[in-house]
């Protein structure tokens, strides 16, 4: 009889995780408690508007195709890609600057900005190319449950071009002196959940990803990988459960027997991967004498940023947008120092805007845009309607003033989404958006073991835990802990 394993969740971690076990045999079931799968990747739809609600961003193509390859799968037989070209617009205090789709117009646009750089950025992206490839194959799809993991020959011979003991910021100012081009090299790792500063310079494999691999988008928007996944879960006989909080478990000694939900019902498992939120899992769906770690320990964990969003229904089209748009013109240090140094509701925020409509006329009626609007904000803050608002007119100023359009008296649809949702939806630890901020001293054995340390049969995979937070990583998540409890189990049966 095929080993029953419960998954709690229905992020891309989970799915697939419920992919590769179902894959190999196993009957899967997950337990999601909300009505849709994909977890913070969720789609809203209304008033003729769809919005992806969290990832907006399409990197590391090979990935994904590595992903659904193992079921015999490509991308393309469950969605149209696009290559955005510009990838993406930065708009500094006097100017924006436009990323072009292709790596040599990319050289002429440095070499613009500052004499050299372009001979600069090759040989910035030969590195990066070089810790994308050892890093990613030889590091990131590790479990990090021993050290002897890392005796690998070509990991261990190259471990000083690595760089993972200097940080991004240093790095990126040993190739490039223009304050704009440091910037845009330095943002790839805002998706990591920290500043370059405290950032190994290992993640200069972001630029890569970036420059190089290019910047992606899946027509109909990134629910539609979710859908993918989940369509192919389903085809390999995974079941979903949805509306289905998991509120605890029953034990027999060192295992986990049956999963309960919140309402009453118990499910019979010989298994378990956490997809929900680690701390949450930790603190209170287990029992005390079954936790992985203290409360003290996650206090002291440096979490990634929490946002404040705003999902936006226009009745008219926007000028001087594209596709992806990052509003450097405020004080980035300044802002990354109400993040990480003194949490606080930032005075002047960088904003970042998606508007998916400019390259996908399904997300919004014909005469309209789907405006997304997200700020980075400390997690653990207050969260409240009136700050909600302050920091919603004032992102609108800015654009406004930007687009040259009166945007909110154009406004047919908005939600706003912050800590207070992150906490409800999720049971986000903080109210955070992306994990566990991926800083030397929460890197591969620093992380939240993928293994809970008191029971045989109880995993964890996502964000919180390796290799890390972002799209990519989460998939490579999933793989990699169902890898390792089809590993114990063959060895225990």
């Amino acid at each position: 009889m095929a080993k029953k394993v419960g998954i709690i969740g229905s992020g891309f971690s989970s799915l697939s995780a419920a992919c590769h076990l179902s894959k190999l045999g196993y009957e899967v079931h997950i337990f999601e408690k909300n009505e849709s799968p994909g977890g913070r990747a969720r789609q809203l739809r209304a008033s003729g508007y769809s919005f992806d609600m969290g990832p907006s961003w399409y990197w590391m193509p090979d990935v994904f195709e590595h992903f659904f390859a193992q079921f015999d799968k490509k991308p393309s037989d469950y969605y149209q890609l696009v290559r955005l070209d510009p990838a993406y617009r930065v708009k500094f205090d006097e100017e924006f600057i436009d990323i072009p789709g292709n790596l040599d117009q990319i050289y002429e646009l440095f070499e613009k900005l500052e004499a050299g750089s372009a001979k600069s950025l090759k040989k910035f992206l030969s590195q990066a190319a070089f810790k994308y490839e050892v890093g990613v194959k030889n590091l990131v799809y590790k479990p990090s449950r021993s050290v002897t993991e890392f005796m690998d020959f070509k990991l261990l011979s190259g471990i000083f071009k690595m760089d993972v003991f200097t940080s991004m910021s240093k790095h990126v100012r040993k190739f490039f002196k223009d304050e704009r081009l440091i910037q845009l090299m330095e943002f790839p790792v805002l998706f990591l959940g920290s500043t370059a500063d405290k950032t190994p310079a290992l993640y200069s494999l972001m630029n890569y990803a970036d420059l190089q691999l290019g910047t992606w988008y899946p027509m109909g928007g990134m629910y539609q990988v979710v859908k993918a996944m989940e369509a192919l879960a389903l085809e390999l006989g995974t079941t979903f459960h949805f509306n289905t909080e998991v509120a605890g478990f029953h034990y027999n000694g060192r295992k986990v027997t049956h999963i309960r939900d919140s309402k009453g019902q118990s499910y019979e498992v010989d298994g378990v991967i956490a997809g929900s939120d680690y701390h949450h899992t930790d603190q209170i769906l287990l029992e005390e004498g079954y936790r992985n770690y203290t409360s003290d320990y996650w206090q002291n964990r440096t979490m990634s940023p929490s946002s404040l969003l705003f999902y936006v229904g226009l009745d008219t089209k926007l000028q001087n947008m594209q596709h992806h748009v990052l509003f450097f013109d405020e004080d980035f240090k300044k802002h990354a120092s109400d993040i990480y140094d003194h949490p606080q509701w930032p005075e002047k925020p960088l904003l970042y805007t998606s508007v998916t409509s400019l390259t996908d006329p399904t997300t919004a009626p014909k005469t309209g845009e789907n405006l997304v609007i997200l700020i980075p904000v400390a997690p653990g803050l207050e969260d409240n309607e009136a700050l909600r608002e302050k920091y919603f007119h004032l992102s609108m100023k800015r654009l406004e003033q930007f687009t040259g359009v009166p945007i909110r008296d154009h406004i047919i649809f908005k939600k706003s989404y912050a800590h207070n949702d992150f906490i409800r939806d999720y049971h986000s630890f903080k109210g955070n958006a992306y994990g566990l901020a991926n800083t030397l001293r929460q890197t591969a054995l620093l992380k939240p073991s993928l293994k809970n340390k008191k029971l045989s049969n109880f995993y964890y995979t996502g964000q919180l835990t390796v290799p890390g937070p972002g799209v990519p990583p989460s998939i490579i998540s999933g793989e990699v802990v169902s890898r390792e409890i089809n590993k114990d189990f063959t060895k225990f049966s």
